[in-house]
C-alpha cells in the first residue's frame, strides 16, 4: 500500500486517525507511508507505530517522517 501525505498539516491526531485505520489493515504485506513535511510530534510517532505493529504480516516498510516535530523519544518509539 502507497500512501503520499506529504505536506497536509497533519498532527497529532492525524497521526492517530491513521494508525488507526492502517492496524486495521492485518493482512498488509507492504506500506510505502511517505508523511514528511507535516505537524507530527513524538505522540503521533506513537500512534503510528502503535497501529503499524498491528500488522503481523508486514515484511516491508518504508517509513517517511523527515521535516515533522518528532523529537529523538518519538523515533525511539517508532524502533
Amino acid at each position: 500500500m502507497n500512501l503520499i501525505l506529504r505536506n497536509n498539516s497533519i498532527r497529532d491526531n492525524g497521526a492517530k486517525y491513521l494508525g488507526e485505520g492502517i492496524a486495521k489493515c492485518v493482512t498488509l504485506t507492504s506500506l510505502n507511508l511517505a508523511l514528511w513535511d507535516n505537524i507530527i510530534g513524538d505522540n503521533g510517532a506513537k500512534y503510528l507505530g502503535e497501529g503499524i505493529s498491528k500488522c503481523v504480516t508486514l515484511s516491508s516498510l518504508n517509513l517517511a517522517l523527515y521535516g515533522n516535530s518528532i523529537a529523538k523519544n518519538g523515533y525511539r518509539i517508532l524502533k
